[in-house]
């Protein structure tokens, strides 16, 4: 199984104990939805190596996880800072209009009322607030994912629909670093904005 068959899922970021269980980081939209995982695909020196799960607790976004074969601290050290995959098929199919984060990469954003502004680059998962980060006009420009903001995705144009609050762009624009703080987006998702 290569990459492009599959959806990253995070990364083992440390040991657990002495008995080989170790921490994954748990990089998705859900993270409750995988506690019933009964295997993983790790990246071992480029390769997708699968490993059975022999038990695993999340906690937000973070997993403790026992996996078959891994006895010792020191097996588990070898996979420290490995990232972890999952085949495409396992995700769950979303009702239409809704999207998965690893989808977006790449979509152009699309507002009603700007049109087409620029493209996604990456999705930041913060504990407030979700944000989207467009390239726009040489610029990082970003936008909080909630249902107002970011209603839907339209996967077959490869779109991410947008009603941007009133002047976010402009803000950026205006801002001579061009670096608004993650805080001060946030607030424009989470109703601190004039707009919401």
């Amino acid at each position: 199984m290569t990459k492009d068959e599959c959806f990253q899922l995070g990364k083992i970021t440390k040991t657990h104990g002495v008995q080989g269980e170790l921490v994954f980081f748990l990089d998705v939209d859900m993270p409750e939805i995988y506690s019933e995982m009964d295997s993983v695909l790790i990246e071992i020196k480029g390769d997708l190596v699968p490993h059975f799960i022999e038990s695993i607790v999340v906690n937000r976004n973070r997993a403790i996880v026992a996996l078959d074969g891994v006895d010792t601290i020191e097996d588990a050290q070898k996979l420290v800072n490995c990232d972890l995959y999952l085949p495409l098929e396992n995700l769950e199919e979303l009702p239409e209009g809704q999207f998965y984060y690893h989808e977006i990469i790449g979509f152009q954003v699309r507002d009603e009322k700007l049109g087409d502004l620029g493209t996604v680059r990456t999705v930041y998962n913060l504990n407030a607030q979700d944000l989207v980060s467009m390239d726009y006009q040489g610029r990082e420009i970003l936008i909080p994912i909630n249902d107002d903001i970011t209603p839907s995705a339209d996967k077959e144009n490869r779109v991410l629909n947008v009603r941007l609050p009133e002047g976010l762009v402009d803000v950026y624009m205006t801002d001579p670093s061009g670096l608004l703080s993650k805080s001060d987006v946030e607030d424009l998702g989470t109703g601190d904005s004039d707009e919401d």
